[in-house]
């Protein structure tokens, strides 16, 4: 799943479970609609990616490479040793900030 939340200058882009090809279908639209919001700050959280491949990998850097296209930054939280991995693999970990000082809130356990 991801979530959509925008201010005045900043997108943030929240995504949890896989971001793998089973979900690239959602991913133009995502892009679309993010690009239109045309904020200078892209700023996505890792946090609750449980698992990334390369699929999902270009979609975070094609949403990088259209910030920066229009002038603005892409900043990652909560990405793991794994998800970096991932990018450094593809040759695209410059095209984003790396905030290493965000922690992740806890997960809440299911209410049974």
């Amino acid at each position: 799943m991801i979530e959509i939340a925008m201010s005045s200058a900043t997108t943030t882009l929240t995504i949890s479970g896989d971001l793998d090809l089973a979900e690239r279908e959602q991913f133009p639209e995502i892009a679309a609609r993010v690009t239109g919001l045309r904020r200078q700050l892209l700023v996505i959280d890792m946090c609750r990616v449980t698992f990334m491949d390369s699929t999902g990998a270009a979609f975070l850097i094609s949403l990088a490479d259209s910030s920066r296209r229009r002038g603005g930054a892409t900043v990652l939280r909560g990405c793991d040793e794994r998800e970096l991995f991932v990018l450094e693999v593809c040759g695209a970990l410059e095209l984003f900030r790396i905030d290493t000082e965000h922690a992740c809130p806890p997960i809440e356990a299911a209410h049974l």
